[in-house]
């Protein structure tokens, strides 16, 4: 193969990777000023909401908002919780629902993408906070 062919191929595909980085930039930070918002609008008032409920239930949780994220999680043991939190590591930014419990003398951990701040409503992040809770309630 021909120099200048490996050298033009190789030009694009640079060229190509600069251009992906870069709108990837700008798609993560608009997911980003959309993630504030819905942190602020939704994710933090229903967090406290079910840590209220729970509360009065007799299981102690708190809310916690660590930058980037909401989390709920158990006073009695600080590995319990479920939390919030942006995505930004793949071509489209996502939500994301992360919860850890103590099993035993571990920790069992899971992510599942529960879909984008724009887009997710108050009901839909409601059913997807009490499937991860209900593991949490069931001891």
């Amino acid at each position: 193969m021909e120099v200048s062919n490996v050298r033009r191929r190789l030009t694009e595909t640079i060229e190509r990777a600069k251009r992906k980085a870069a709108e990837r930039r700008v798609r993560s930070d608009a997911a980003g000023v959309a993630f504030g918002r819905f942190l602020e609008n939704t994710a933090i008032p229903l967090f406290r909401q079910v840590a209220n409920i729970l509360r009065a239930d007799g299981y102690p949780y708190s809310v916690i908002t660590p930058s980037g994220s909401v989390r709920l999680t158990s006073d009695r043991r600080a590995q319990d919780f479920v939390e919030v939190l942006l995505d930004t590591s793949g071509d489209e930014p996502h939500l994301m629902l992360h919860a850890s419990r103590g099993w035993g003398g571990g920790v069992i951990e899971s992510e599942k993408a529960i879909g984008d701040a724009e887009t997710l409503t108050e009901d839909d992040l409601l059913t997807a906070v009490l499937a991860e809770l209900e593991r949490f309630v069931e001891k």
